[in-house]
């Protein structure tokens, strides 16, 4: 099948009469084009445009191809947008357009969804400390694609208004007047996100201008950025308002195709910065036996711990929607089971997730929690069936139809131990309660006592292959079931561990608490008297006994897969830092599983 044809467009501001004579024009001699997106402020500047732009919109004169807009702001932007959220076919999750009138599509807010094949998302709006109903974007919308880059799979297309800071050109600095700010600026909030999203193409309006930038390389990707500024509909200068391409979705794509790059690819100009700030770093511990590249990751999120990067109480909509989330237990969102039933019962996500609807009366979804009486779907929110919905949507319970059971190595009576999917290393584990328990912390003495002996276990699997373990936890308030991963290091570089995580620690601004303890035992008991059930906790277990614990306050950010990243880059294995990038297929998970069976029987506390 022939890639997608797409037509690129700059501010409209209105102009559509000249707009889609060009789009003639062009879809004549190149076409046919299968969608227009529109970049910058689409509505007029003045009213003396509106008859011009009514035409199109009233259905008086004809829009020729699917035409999407994030501009959502100018004259009449309010009247025009406001119609369309109370029309009776907007209503609901539309993350591919509210219909305008025909063959016009705003995209509202912030989202991503599939075109063609192509994977596109998209930022509406400007950057704004005011509270608006249209125009601006809010920091839900910037949570949203910062959930959207933690999903597998590449964006294609990105579309936003502003420029991302840190892209600049000769033509565009002119046009910046000292001390502008909107429109003229550049927006930060976008720069962070395309840095993180990591798109093949990033296109967006608002300077005056065109640019087409040098592919840029991604960092932690295999695949390059291409910059597209536009310049707006009929500008006097005649510059490029309008830009073809024909992407193959990368979904379709070879690893060798994805991964291919022009002569003239350059560095990405989002990590000039972090380049500084890490040689200034090195200097000052030059003398450490660990290398800078193993904090590969941390600079980048303390961006998201400045602006929430979704965490707190927000709800996941994948969870809540379908039942399930690609991301599992590293999602930025909380997966409330509760909140699930809800929506199954058709209370409004919105209400939920904030407490309140702008769609007011005009949505059809209900604005208030659901009973049993009030719906026939499920059972009373915190009634005695609760349990048994958790383990039928839990990954982790054995009851349940999503666990998978081929990662099995060894079930007790209360803890079970399971190959991790997708592993850092080679036999990488969980040790899993059997129990739904959000931690391993607060369980009964009984269970500990068991939770020794796999540990225990595990020690002397590692000791005959010549390697030490390290324990960690990361005992979320959003986390629905437990999970206590093991992670064999050489025991060259146990002496190394402490060191890194202290340093990594560092580097997201907090402090360990340490404790040292001759035995696991006694080790677990000081745990369970730190261990706070009203906050998140972290805490890792060092071969030689000690412990590293941290207590996350309320609006303190912490990095899911923190663990799992500090020994990625202990061991120089910073690709597969994300489980995500390195699944395995079901067959070969299975037999990895049985290869770590046979070698752990004479251990196995079950045998």
């Amino acid at each position: 099948m022939a890639p997608p044809k797409i037509l690129l467009c700059g501010d409209v501001l209105g102009h559509l009469k000249q707009l889609f004579k060009r789009v003639a024009s062009v879809n004549k001699s190149a076409g046919p084009f299968d969608a227009l997106f529109c970049v910058g402020q689409f509505f007029p500047d003045s009213a003396d445009q509106l008859d011009e732009f009514n035409d199109y919109i009233e259905g008086r004169a004809q829009i020729p191809l699917p035409t999407y807009f994030i501009g959502d702001y100018g004259v009449a932007a309010t009247k025009v947008l406001l119609a369309a959220t109370k029309d009776s076919g907007n209503q609901g999750f539309k993350l591919d357009g509210l219909k305008i009138c025909n063959n016009l599509y705003w995209l509202k807010g912030s989202g991503k969804f599939k075109l063609h094949g192509l994977s596109v998302a998209y930022l509406s709006g400007l950057q704004c400390s005011d509270s608006q109903q249209f125009g601006t974007y809010s920091q839900d919308d910037v949570d949203v694609l910062r959930a959207v880059a933690e999903e597998p799979g590449i964006i294609d297309l990105f579309l936003t208004n502003k420029w991302p800071s840190g892209i600049t050109n000769r033509a565009a600095a002119s046009d910046v007047p000292p001390g502008a700010s909107e429109p003229f600026g550049s927006d930060s909030t976008v720069a962070e996100l395309v840095a993180e999203i990591k798109p093949r193409y990033h296109i967006a309006g608002t300077k005056g201008v065109y640019y087409a930038r040098e592919p840029y390389s991604n960092v932690d990707a295999v695949h390059v950025t291409r910059f597209l500024g536009l310049a707006p509909v009929g500008n006097k200068d005649k510059q490029k308002f309008i830009h073809a391409i024909s992407p193959t979705p990368a979904s379709t794509m070879s690893s060798v195709e994805i991964s291919t790059k022009s002569p003239t690819t350059t560095l990405s100009p989002y990590t000039y910065g972090e380049k500084t700030d890490h040689a200034t770093e090195a200097g000052k511990r030059s003398s450490d036996s660990i290398s800078d590249s193993q904090y590969w990751r941390y600079d980048v999120n303390q961006k998201r711990q400045k602006h929430g990067a979704g965490d707190g109480n927000r709800l996941c909509f994948k969870f809540v929607s379908s039942g399930s989330c690609p991301r599992g237990e590293n999602c930025n969102f909380q997966h409330d089971v509760d909140a699930r039933e809800q929506s199954l019962r058709g209370v409004c996500f919105d209400f939920m997730n904030k407490g309140k609807c702008e769609r007011g009366p005009d949505c059809k979804f209900k604005h208030s929690l659901q009973t049993e009486g009030e719906s026939n779907s499920h059972q009373r929110r915190g009634s005695g069936n609760a349990n048994s919905n958790r383990s039928t949507e839990c990954w982790f319970c054995l009851s349940s139809p999503k666990v998978e059971s081929h990662l099995i190595i060894s079930i007790g009576e209360h803890y079970y131990c399971a190959l991790a999917k997708g592993p850092l290393v080679e036999d990488h584990v969980l040790l899993i309660p059997i129990g739904h328990s959000p931690n391993t912390l607060s369980l009964p003495s009984e269970c500990e006592i068991e939770l020794g002996k796999f540990q225990d276990a595990l020690k002397q699997y590692y000791k005959k292959q010549g390697k030490d373990v390290v324990f960690f936890e990361w005992a979320s308030k959003r986390t629905t079931h437990a999970n206590l991963q093991a992670v064999p290091v050489p025991s060259a570089k146990s002496a190394a561990v402490q060191n890194i995580f202290n340093l990594a620690a560092e580097k997201l601004g907090f402090k360990f608490e340490t404790t040292k303890s001759g035995n696991n035992s006694d080790g677990r008991k000081m745990l369970r008297t730190q261990f706070d059930r009203n906050l998140s906790f972290f805490y890792v277990q060092l071969p030689d006994g000690t412990i590293l614990s941290h207590s996350i306050e309320e609006n303190e950010r912490f990095l899911p897969q923190f663990g799992r990243e500090v020994i990625a880059g202990l061991l120089n294995k910073a690709d597969r830092a994300d489980w995500r990038n390195c699944t395995d297929s079901k067959e070969e998970e299975a037999k990895m599983a049985a290869d770590f069976k046979s070698g752990f029987e004479e251990f196995d506390p079950n045998k």
